[in-house]
C-alpha cells in the first residue's frame, strides 16, 4: 500500500513482532479475571454440602462450600471456592467453628493459591487422640477432618489434582491383598473400603492397610512400601 506522508518526520519505531505479542499476552491476561478480595458477591453462587461424623459427637456436621465461577463461558473458566458454612445441632464447638469458617472464607476470597489450607488444617492434632473412620482411615482432630472435606472439594472443582494409581497398580494391590486373606485365612469387612483386621496404620495415607507381604511391609491402599 502507498502512504501519503503530509507531515515532517520527525522520529520513527521499527517494530519487533515478538515485543507486541509480548503486550497482547500481557493486556489478554489483565482482562482474565481472578479471585481477589474486592470481587462482588453474586446472587447465586454454586455449592456443595460435606457430612462429617465422628465418634466424638452424637450430632454430625454439614460443611457447604460456596463456589465462584470466574471467567464463564471463556476458556479460562474456573471455579473458585468463596465461602464455607459449618452447621450442626451440637453447639459444644460452636465459638471456635464459626471462627474458623471466617478465616476460611476469608482466605478464600484474598485468592491466589488457597489448597495450602488444606494440609495445614489436616496437620491439626487433637490432645485427647484422634479417631480412625470407617475404612481405617485415621483422623487426628476434627479440624483435620474438615480439611480432608475441604480437600475433597478442592479436587472435585479440579483446584487440586488427584493422583489416581494406573489400572496396573489397582489390579497389582488387589492381588496383593487377596494374597494376604488367603495367606493368613481371614478376610476384610464387607465394606469395600475396609482392609484386613491386621492391618496397620500406613504413615502415607493415614489408613489402616499396611500389611507384611513378602518380608516388606506395603499398603493395601495407596501403594506406599518399605522396601520401595
Amino acid at each position: 500500500m502507498i502512504h501519503k506522508i503530509s507531515k515532517k518526520i520527525v522520529a520513527y519505531k521499527v517494530i519487533n513482532e515478538a515485543e507486541e505479542a509480548a503486550k497482547e499476552k500481557v493486556a489478554k491476561e489483565a482482562s482474565i479475571e481472578s479471585m481477589h478480595e474486592n470481587v462482588e458477591r453474586p446472587e447465586v453462587l454454586l455449592g456443595s454440602t460435606y457430612k462429617i461424623k465422628t465418634p466424638q459427637s452424637e450430632h454430625a456436621l454439614y460443611i457447604t462450600i460456596n463456589d465462584m465461577v470466574l471467567n464463564m463461558g471463556t476458556e479460562h473458566e474456573e471455579r473458585r471456592p468463596y465461602e464455607v458454612f459449618i452447621n450442626s445441632k451440637n453447639m459444644e464447638h460452636f465459638q471456635w467453628v464459626l471462627a474458623l469458617t471466617r478465616v476460611i472464607s476469608a482466605v478464600f476470597r484474598k485468592g491466589g493459591d488457597v489448597t495450602f489450607l488444606v494440609e495445614e488444617m489436616k496437620a491439626v492434632f487433637d490432645p485427647r487422640g484422634g479417631y480412625f473412620k470407617k475404612g481405617g482411615v485415621f483422623m487426628p482432630s476434627l479440624v483435620a477432618e474438615i480439611g480432608t472435606a475441604i480437600e475433597s472439594h478442592m479436587k472435585f472443582i479440579g483446584l487440586i489434582k488427584a493422583e489416581e494409581m494406573s489400572d496396573h497398580q489397582k489390579q497389582y494391590l488387589a492381588e496383593k491383598r487377596k494374597e494376604f486373606e488367603d495367606k493368613h485365612n481371614t478376610a476384610a469387612n464387607d465394606d469395600e473400603n475396609s482392609f484386613p483386621d491386621k492391618a496397620t496404620l500406613c504413615m502415607k495415607c493415614s489408613t489402616k492397610a499396611m500389611v507384611l507381604m513378602d518380608g516388606c511391609m506395603t499398603c493395601l491402599n495407596c501403594g506406599e512400601s518399605k522396601c520401595g
